[in-house]
């Protein structure tokens, strides 16, 4: 392998083991491990577990953004059934990981927020970015007349993200994804219920 892959391997691992375990407690010597790189070589990839990190957030949100366009941008769909269909996948994949995972920015948010001044800024522009594509895709069910116009779509975008992240901090406490089911179904039917 050479230097981009081993630090792609090694920040893919990372990303799956952080996921399980939080950031504190994945020790890079576990990462290095189940990568298959020698003990020694980390700090040839990156200079700290800080920018470890960060290149793992990089990456969670990178792949996320990707998904969450492929679902807001989606125009053979409506406006609002695209972040149905967004939320409905979530679902799904909650079900599937048996509730186990939750949201790696929203875990790690709570995590590292009060301890890392540059992690906390990196994870808020994160979910900004999220709440800005959420509020695009509320603002153009405005103009096709699926929502009042009168309603913030930037606030409203807020409330989802808002939303969709305590209700997956539930459903990983719970072990069941009732939590998401219950947000989803209160959301459709009232915050974006379609205009008359």
């Amino acid at each position: 392998m050479d230097k981009n892959e081993t630090r792609a391997t090694i920040i893919r691992i990372g990303t799956d083991l952080i996921s399980r375990q939080g950031f504190n407690a994945t020790g890079i010597d576990a990462v290095l491990k189940e990568a298959g790189v020698p003990k020694g070589s980390f700090y040839y990839y990156f200079r700290s577990k800080e920018e470890f990190g960060l290149a793992v957030i990089d990456h969670f949100a990178e792949r996320y953004d990707q998904r969450l366009d492929t679902f807001l941008n989606d125009e053979e769909v409506t406006p609002l059934n695209r972040i149905r269909n967004y939320l409905e996948s979530g679902l799904a994949r909650l079900e599937q990981n048996q509730c186990s995972k939750g949201c790696l920015i929203g875990n790690l948010g709570q995590e590292l927020a009060d301890q890392h001044e540059r992690f906390r800024v990196r994870l808020d522009e994160i979910f900004r970015s999220w709440k800005d594509r959420f509020a695009a895709c509320l603002r153009e069910a405005q103009r096709a007349g699926e929502l009042a116009p009168e309603l913030d779509a930037g606030v409203a975008a807020g409330f989802i993200l808002s939303g969709l992240e305590g209700a997956i901090l539930r459903a990983k406490v719970m072990k069941s994804p009732q939590p998401l089911r219950d947000f989803i179904e209160i959301l459709f039917a009232s915050v974006l219920r379609r205009q008359a």
